[in-house]
Order: structure tokens, then C-alpha cells, then sequence
């Protein structure tokens, strides 16, 4: 989650949720698991706990953290932001709650100044 970005079309990213599945033929170029792989061995435990066992050997596992410390951070924000949300998952993954994307789009009609 960042509060500034390289993405030419986004501000900011937000991912209240870290970790995917390998779909189809289109992961094999999937920047966000080479992310996570980075992510997973930041030195700084804060960061790489949020990444634990969602990729091995620079592949997904499968497996989906849900991140509740990122779900208010659109909140802070007072400055509009053009967001990619979700950029380090799939938020509709088969194991991702429906109460987890009911609190994620909440968020976001609690900050309609962000796009």
C-alpha cells in the first residue's frame, strides 16, 4: 500500500488483502507476485508478515491474508486520490469473505473525494 505511486494512472494503491492464485497462461507475467516475493523477505517483519505464505519460489500459493490495519486507510487521506485498489490481490478470490468485500466497498462510499 502506497500513498504515492509509479502506476501512470493511479495516485496511490491500496491492498487491504495480499495473495492470489495462478488463473491462467495471463499470471505468468503477474507483477504482483514478484512484489510479494520482494515483500516476503523485507527485512522489516511489519512488511513481511503481511505476505507470509501467499507465494513460495516467486509463485502464488493460493493462499489470501486479509490485511484489517490497511481497511481504514482511504479514510486518512484527505487529499483526492485516484486509487488502485486491491493492486497486491484478487478481491473477489473464492476465499476472500464476502463480509471483507462488503467492509472494502464501504470504504469506498465512505471516501467518494477519491476516485
Amino acid at each position: 500500500m502506497s500513498d504515492g505511486t509509479k502506476i501512470s494512472w493511479a495516485d496511490a494503491t491500496w491492498s487491504p488483502l495480499v495473495g492470489c492464485d495462478k488463473v491462467s497462461r495471463g499470471c505468468d507475467h503477474c507483477y504482483a507476485i514478484r512484489n510479494a516475493h520482494r515483500m516476503a523477505a523485507h527485512p522489516n517483519r511489519l512488511v513481511a508478515d503481511a505476505y507470509a505464505g501467499v507465494e513460495a519460489g516467486g509463485e502464488w500459493t493460493g493462499k489470501v491474508n486479509l490485511l484489517a490495519n490497511r481497511l481504514d486507510q482511504p479514510l486518512r487521506w484527505r487529499k483526492p486520490r485516484m486509487i488502485f485498489v486491491s493492486a497486491q490481490s484478487d478481491l473477489f478470490h473464492k476465499d476472500v469473505p464476502d463480509e471483507c468485500i462488503a467492509r472494502v466497498f464501504a470504504v469506498m462510499a465512505l471516501t467518494p473525494r477519491h476516485t
